[in-house]
């Protein structure tokens, strides 16, 4: 039996609406599903579950549909610092008050000329 892999309902509507994005770009392009199997190379089966917006199929199998449709500057944005506000709050939270320089052990080393 297949173990089911339950995902919130935001994500799943995310993925489908990336797929339909996807779906519409390509036909845009005019490009066949073919075609775009062979330039991503994945399977016929593997694209038309992207273009549902399938969650089992590989970040990977989604960036190379990316890829073919020209689409993959964003890729790199996903997970991006700057649109990570809430780890940015929290990473605020946690700055010290005051900063202090620490003070050499030794003053009188050597040094030099």
């Amino acid at each position: 039996m297949k173990k089911q892999n339950i995902l919130p309902i935001p994500i799943l509507k995310a993925l489908y609406k990336v797929g339909k994005d996807i779906c519409d770009a390509r036909r845009r392009r005019r490009i066949t599903i073919q075609l775009m199997s062979e330039r991503a190379g994945i399977s016929r089966a593997t694209v038309g579950k992207i273009e549902k917006g399938d969650p089992t199929v590989s970040m990977g199998g989604y960036s190379s549909v990316l890829f073919v449709l020209g689409m993959t500057e964003r890729l790199g944005d996903l997970a991006d610092a700057v649109h990570d506000l809430t780890g940015r709050q929290l990473e605020e939270e946690r700055l010290p008050r005051r900063v202090r320089i620490p003070k050499s052990k030794n003053d009188g080393g050597s040094s030099e000329q």
